[in-house]
C-alpha cells in the first residue's frame, strides 16, 4: 500500500499529523515526555526553581493548544491528501471499534488511576510530593492487574530516565555547588551584555531549540545543553530564574519535529514508507519555524506577562 502515490500521501498526511501532535502534546503535558522531568531536575538542582504541574499547564497551553488545534488545518495547507473524501474509511473505522468492544475493567480502572495522578499533581502539591503520586499511581497499578510486573520491568525508556536522573542530576548538583555552573555562566554572560532579560530568553530559547538538529535523542538533548543554558541565562543580570527555566523546559517537546532522528518515535514515521525523505525534511523544517515561533510569539510574552 505504501508504494501506490495516492495511498502514501494520504498515509503520509495522517502520518504527520499524528507525529507533529505527539510532539506538541510532550510539550502541552509535563508528563507526556520522559526528558521533561530531566529538565526538571536539572532546574531544581541548578536555578533552584520548582516547577508545579499547574505552573506547566498554564504556561503550555496558550501556544500548545491553539497549534494542536490547527495541527491537521497547517498539514492539509502543506501537504494536502490526494484523496479528500471517501465512504471507506469512516465505515473500516466504525468496523475497527465495534471489534474492540466496549471499555474492559482494566481500561477503566487505568482511566480512573490516570485522573487520580492528574489531580494529585495539579491540586495535592500541597500534601503530596510529585513523586509520591506517581508511585502511589503506579503501586495501585500494580495491585489492581493493570499492568503486570514483567511489563513495567520491560518499559526500558523508563528505567534509563530513572538511572539518568540518578547520575546527571547529581553530577549537575554537584557542580552547581562546587561553583563550576556559576564560572561558566559569569565566563558567557560577559559576552552578553547589555541584552535585555526578554531578549536574553528569546535567544536562549531560539538556540536551545535549533541546537537539537545536533542530537538524534530529546533526553541526550536535555542533559547535555539545558545545564549550559540554564548556566549562561543565570549569569546575566535581571533574567528572572523561574521564567527562563520554564522557557527552556517547554521547548523540550516541540523541537522533536525538527528532523527524523529528533526523538525516537520519529524514526519510526520515517521508516513507515508514507513519509518520504524529502517529504519529512520540507515538513520538519515549515513546521519547526511554526513551532518555534508559537513559543515565542505567544508562549513567551504570556510567560514574562506573569
Amino acid at each position: 500500500m505504501p508504494n501506490q502515490p495516492s495511498a502514501r500521501k494520504i498515509g503520509g498526511y495522517i502520518m504527520w499529523v499524528t507525529f507533529a501532535a505527539g510532539c506538541v502534546t510532550s510539550t502541552l503535558f509535563m508528563t507526556a515526555c520522559a526528558p521533561n522531568f530531566l529538565a526538571l531536575e536539572f532546574i531544581r538542582e541548578i536555578a533552584g526553581v520548582e516547577i508545579t504541574y499547574l505552573q506547566w499547564m498554564l504556561a503550555s497551553a496558550p501556544f500548545a493548544l491553539p497549534l494542536l488545534l490547527l495541527l491537521p488545518i497547517l498539514t492539509y495547507v502543506f501537504y494536502p491528501p490526494q484523496t479528500k473524501g471517501g465512504h471507506e474509511v469512516p465505515a473500516w473505522a466504525a468496523e475497527e471499534l465495534q471489534k474492540m468492544g466496549p471499555l474492559s475493567g482494566r481500561e477503566r480502572i487505568l482511566s480512573a488511576l490516570v485522573l487520580l495522578a492528574i489531580t494529585l499533581w495539579m491540586f495535592g502539591g500541597a500534601y503530596v510530593e510529585a513523586t509520591t503520586a506517581a508511585l502511589i499511581v503506579i503501586s495501585l497499578m500494580l495491585i489492581m492487574r493493570v499492568v503486570s510486573w514483567k511489563e513495567m520491568a520491560g518499559n526500558h525508556t523508563a528505567w534509563t530516565t530513572l538511572t539518568l536522573l540518578a547520575t546527571l542530576v547529581t553530577l549537575a548538583g554537584g557542580l552547581s555547588r562546587t561553583g563550576f555552573v556559576k564560572w561558566f555562566a559569569d565566563g558567557v554572560a560577559a559576552h552578553m551584555g547589555g541584552l535585555s532579560p526578554t531578549f536574553t530568553i528569546i535567544a536562549l530559547v531560539t538556540v536551545y531549540f535549533c541546537s537539537h538538529y545536533m542530537f538524534a535523542s530529546l533526553t541526550a538533548h536535555t542533559s547535555a545543553m539545558m545545564p549550559v543554558m540554564l548556566a549562561v541565562g543565570l549569569g546575566i543580570p535581571g533574567v528572572p530564574a523561574d521564567k527562563l527555566a520554564l522557557a527552556l523546559a517547554l521547548t523540550t517537546g516541540i523541537m522533536g519535529v525538527i528532523t527524523p532522528y529528533a526523538t525516537g518515535p520519529g524514526l519510526a514515521y520515517y521508516e513507515s514508507g508514507y513519509l518520504p525523505s524529502a517529504d519529512f525534511w520540507r515538513l520538519a523544517t515549515i513546521f519547526g519555524f511554526i513551532f518555534l515561533g508559537a513559543l515565542l510569539a505567544i508562549g513567551v510574552p504570556i510567560l514574562l506577562a506573569r
